[in-house]
């Protein structure tokens, strides 16, 4: 058997994927990759378990006019491989495989698209549905299993009538080997490797972009300081509003409370030191950096939208914060600092409800999908 998997980048494979390549490879497929080379920005990511890798210039716009040869590109390889299954990810990546494939589902390709969160949704703008709507209902069509990663959007597809075998799977899996909760002893001497001794981290982990939201932490910093000057946000991440958070940061005074990481490779040790994460973000479909939270035992508190929701049940397991009135932001992050019981609460809930998250869970799932 032979797979291809499609993303507009390479490192969304790198980050997301790569275990359930080992686990197709273990089973006796062959497994190529088709995404635009971008690991030279991710510090050190690297691609595993390909048997082929193909740079395709995919462009994240679905209007940019280059795509025009990402298409071209991208058929030409099914057409030279002819595979078994296309498993297609990200929105542009999962348009263009999908047309790429669709004349050669005749010869029996079956190809299956993840949404890793519609861009349409209860309470998102009307531009969406009247852009974003139309194009997902088009194409599936072309698509033979609908993976979604959220009941929302899973039943949002069967109630719309997507064509094609609808699943909900329980996200990309977190990983279990690399995501532990470290004893005290532990922690406090990785801690001590990191650089810190006393201070109250608080970690939010995301590229650093207009969605993701990281400006509304650093505001909140502003305030929570006042009470805690022991607090510090560790941001971890690159992206466009790099200059802007820095030029932010530096405006309120907090470089002594506010550090940016940078992109990380170790990101593991960052979720396992801090005492908080946090996450500010418009939109997310099923949230790793919070389920990565979780595993490791740690209090999270999120900004109320859909994939948040999916993971976080308000005050049982973390708190959800209306982006609406930012100010929460910074009296939950208080709460959280001052009430060790809370912290403790939120930890043993969070470890009880991710278990279905867990990468092994979610192999599982897909296993039945593939019909390995």
């Amino acid at each position: 058997m032979k797979i291809l998997f499609v993303a507009t980048v390479q490192s969304h494979i790198c980050q997301f994927h790569l275990p359930i390549m080992y686990m197709l490879q273990q089973n006796g497929y062959e497994v190529h990759v088709a995404a635009r080379n971008n690991l030279a920005e991710k510090n050190g990511l690297s691609m595993k378990y390909a048997d082929k890798v193909f740079d395709v210039p995919f462009e994240r716009s679905p209007f940019n006019t280059k795509n025009i040869g990402a298409y071209k590109q991208l058929k030409k390889i099914m057409k030279e491989e002819k595979y078994d299954i296309v498993h297609c990810h990200t929105p542009v990546g999962g348009i263009l495989a999908r047309l790429a494939g669709r004349k050669f589902r005749k010869d029996g390709l079956r190809i299956i698209y993840t949404a890793h969160g519609f861009h349409f949704y209860d309470g998102s703008p009307k531009k969406n549905w009247i852009i974003y709507y139309p194009i997902e209902k088009f194409m599936s069509r072309y698509t033979d299993d609908l993976i979604t990663i959220t009941e929302e959007d899973y039943k949002l597809a069967k109630d719309r009538k997507f064509k094609g075998n609808i699943h909900h799977v329980h996200g990309v899996g977190v990983n279990t080997d690399k995501f532990v909760k470290l004893s005290d002893e532990e922690r406090q001497k990785l801690r001590a490797e990191k650089g810190y001794t006393d201070e109250f981290i608080i970690l939010c982990t995301g590229e650093l972009n207009k969605n993701k939201n990281q400006a509304t932490l650093i505001k909140a910093m502003d305030e929570v300081v006042k009470k805690h000057p022991e607090a510090k946000l560790l941001l971890a991440g690159n992206g466009p509003e790099y200059y802007n958070l820095v030029e932010l940061i530096e405006k309120l005074h907090l470089g002594n409370n506010v550090e940016l990481l940078g992109y990380r490779t170790d990101i593991q040790d960052y979720v396992n030191i801090c005492d908080l994460v946090v996450s500010a973000s418009h939109r997310e479909g099923l949230p790793l950096n919070i389920m990565e939270a979780m595993i490791c035992g740690k209090p999270v508190i999120a900004s109320d939208n859909r994939g948040h929701r999916e993971l976080i049940k308000n005050k049982e397991n973390g708190i959800l914060v209306n982006l609406k009135e930012e100010n929460l932001f910074y009296k939950d992050i208080c709460t959280i600092i001052e009430d060790e019981q809370i912290r403790n609460r939120f930890s043993k809930n969070g470890l009880k409800y991710i278990s279905l998250f867990k990468v092994e869970n979610v192999k599982k799932e897909l296993r039945e999908i593939y019909n390995i």
